[in-house]
Formats: structure tokens, C-alpha cells, sequence
């Protein structure tokens, strides 16, 4: 589906964070029982130079390419797994009203790699909880990307928007070279 087309359908009401806390999105579980939580889970997808993986999978050595700020980093210590669309700004549009389940498995979501993104901790602590309406990735060569990303989240989880949202969005894909984006979706 055009990128476009998904952002228009995408249900739009205001954020109500009425209730959120973090520990309500249980997250870093190892769901397949392989002694790996989400987070090395990511880092090992994600690894440009694959780590070594020591006792309790504990990663060592590798690097990884943070597209955020378009930088390289060797070692996990520099590097954060930002949920592409925050915890919070899923709880603002709708999650509220998901089963505890539903939001363990949104906060571990490995069925799409848009979900989960390593990238320097610094720019993921930028982000904070904010949505593309306050922030942007800095690297300006991945915004369209970005962009296209949060709208296949967001319809993924069948989450709202909200209008500020909508304008942000649609500016940066306004700027968005002329090919064809497409959302694709799985899950």
C-alpha cells in the first residue's frame, strides 16, 4: 500500500497519556527461550560486524550503524534499541487499551525490523517519547524513511495519530523523492 494511502486511513484523535508508566509495556524478555533478550536480539540482526557472544549471551566486540545520526559505533555500551514508535506515544494512541500481553509483544516486537532500531544512545534519548510532530532524526537522509516507518507501526498496531502528527508526517513525505513508498506489513 503507498505510504500515502496508509498515512490517510490511519485513524486521527488526540494523545490522552492518562495511566502510562513504562513498566505497563514489559520489555527485553527472551520470548523464544534461546538465552537472548529482544535487546540482543537486535544487535545481533542489526550488527554491520557481527559481536562475539560470550556466557549469558553477553556481547562483545562487533559494530553497528546507528541511521539516526548516521554513525558508526563498535560496541553495545554507545548504543540503545529505541522502539521506532516510543512506548508512550503507542500508550497515547491506543495501546492504553490493550491486555498486558499485547503490549509485552508490542515492546518486544521482533516480527518487523522497522519495530526495533539500534541506535546511539544519544540520539535515542533525544527521541525520549517524542513523535515525528517534535523530532527528526538528525541524519536528514533518513527521514523519508523514518516517516514511512512510523505510518507501517502505526498501521501495524492499529494506533492512532494524532493531527500535529499528520502534518509532520506529511511534510516529510511531501519532501520524499518521487518513487513509489510503499508500506508493506506483517504480523
Amino acid at each position: 500500500m503507498p505510504v500515502r494511502e496508509a498515512l490517510a486511513a490511519l485513524p486521527v484523535q488526540d494523545e490522552d497519556r492518562t495511566g502510562y508508566t513504562r513498566d505497563k509495556f514489559r520489555h527485553w524478555i527472551d520470548a523464544d527461550r534461546d538465552g537472548r533478550n529482544t535487546r540482543n536480539e537486535v544487535l545481533l540482526e542489526e550488527a554491520v560486524t557481527a559481536p562475539e557472544q560470550g556466557a549469558r549471551c553477553q556481547l562483545s566486540g562487533g559494530s553497528w550503524y546507528s541511521p539516526y545520526d548516521d554513525t558508526y559505533f563498535t560496541g553495545t555500551r554507545a548504543l540503545d534499541i529505541d522502539h521506532l514508535v516510543p512506548l508512550a506515544g503507542a500508550w497515547d494512541s491506543g495501546a492504553s487499551s490493550w491486555t498486558a500481553k499485547e503490549r509485552e509483544t508490542y515492546a518486544n516486537d521482533l516480527g518487523d525490523a522497522r519495530a526495533l532500531i539500534a541506535v546511539s544512545a544519544a540520539s535515542n534519548r533525544s527521541k525520549a517519547d517524542q513523535d515525528p510532530a517534535t523530532w527528526q532524526p538528525p541524519a536528514a537522509g533518513y527521514r523519508c524513511t523514518y516517516a514511512t516507518d512510523w505510518v507501517a507501526m502505526k498501521t501495524r498496531w492499529g494506533v492512532a495519530i494524532d493531527h500535529a502528527e499528520q502534518t509532520a508526517l506529511t511534510s516529510v513525505l511531501d519532501e520524499c523523492p518521487n518513487a513509489p513508498i510503499e508500506v508493506t506489513l506483517a504480523r
